[in-house]
């Protein structure tokens, strides 16, 4: 009687069982299609230059591709709206980094939430500003570049990758440090401010190693200073702001990955598990040293960790940038 009654009830469950097991939610399993990520600013910043980085080394570990979409304006918040608005299932991963996720809150009325609209993964790296000129500035180090714009204030210019991003909130505190204003400039992004330096379109601008150390090892722009405390190991003949003549002028940015709010938590610390994988691996580690990227210890490569760290800029930021008046044009 007994083995009838076990019969009967394997009998009921085996089908329960397989058509679970069967089904297409069962049968999926992260990620079993291609992943977007978007960049909010575009080609050939080092925002992008990162993405690229990292986005070779997370499909390694997830065993999908990563397809990269720069989707550009109104200082990267376009794109970042564009990761707010996506389905929470992981597909869609959002690059950012201080620009367009701490700075832009502070000057453009986003219809979105920085903080709560975003499931984070995870901080990258960060990396300092180099002081640059076009090759035609007769200044041969920071004193005399600040002394040539002193002379030539009412004609002379300041590059940017667009409002509110870091080379011109910098760029403004770069201004305040030296006292003196060249008319900035604003471009739609990194890649077309250093186009615009290597043309002569412009005189100065900062801009980031990842972009702009091809042209001053080629001769075709100058440097004068890294701004931060210590030189650049890929290029230490540069020297600190410190070491030019502006000391204290210490300007660096962040880069960091984020998902639309409500994404499973399951597929979030999949996203983290790639990410410190892949900021693990010695190929992607050298890649981004080679372009002067600090990658942020393990311990601080969290979704939690990022999470603290986000709030802490926007409060340390905000009250900064809106005191600068810095206005969206």
């Amino acid at each position: 009687m007994k083995k009838l009654v076990l019969a009967a009830l394997c009998a009921a469950i085996l089908p329960v069982a397989t058509a679970a097991l069967s089904s297409p939610v069962a049968a999926q399993v992260y990620p079993n299609r291609p992943i977007t990520m978007v960049v909010p600013l575009g080609v050939g910043g080092s925002t992008d230059v990162i993405a690229r980085i990292m986005a070779e080394g997370m499909r390694q570990v997830l065993g999908q591709t990563i397809v990269v979409e720069n989707t550009t304006g109104a200082g990267g918040t376009i794109g970042v709206g564009r990761v707010a608005r996506a389905a929470p299932d992981g597909y869609t991963l959002g690059i950012g980094q201080w620009g367009t996720n701490v700075a832009s809150g502070a000057i453009y009325p986003l219809q979105f939430d920085l903080e709560k609209d975003f499931e984070p993964i995870g901080l990258i790296a960060t990396q300092p500003f180099l002081i640059v000129s076009k090759k035609d500035v007769p200044a041969t180090n920071l004193k005399e570049l600040i002394a040539w714009l002193k002379a030539n204030a009412d004609k002379t210019s300041q590059g940017n990758s667009g409002v509110g991003t870091p080379s011109h909130v910098g760029g403004l505190l770069l201004q305040k440090a030296m006292g003196v204003s060249p008319t900035m400039v604003p471009f739609r992004g990194a890649g077309q401010s250093s186009q615009g330096l290597v043309a002569g379109q412009i005189d100065v601008m900062l801009d980031t190693p990842a972009v702009s150390m091809p042209q001053v090892q080629g001769g075709t722009i100058k440097a004068y200073a890294v701004t931060a405390p210590k030189r650049l190991a890929i290029a230490p003949e540069i020297p600190t702001t410190d070491e030019a003549g502006l000391p204290g002028f210490y300007f660096t940015f962040w880069h960091a990955f984020w998902v639309p709010k409500g994404t499973p938590k399951d597929i979030v610390a999949k996203l983290n598990d790639a990410l410190v994988k892949t900021l693990a691996d010695p190929v992607t580690r050298e890649r981004l040293t080679k372009i002067a990227q600090e990658i942020f210890p393990k311990e601080q490569q969290t979704p939690e960790a990022l999470a603290t760290y986000h709030r802490a800029e926007i409060a340390k930021w905000w009250p900064i940038i809106k005191e600068a008046g810095i206005k969206p044009q």
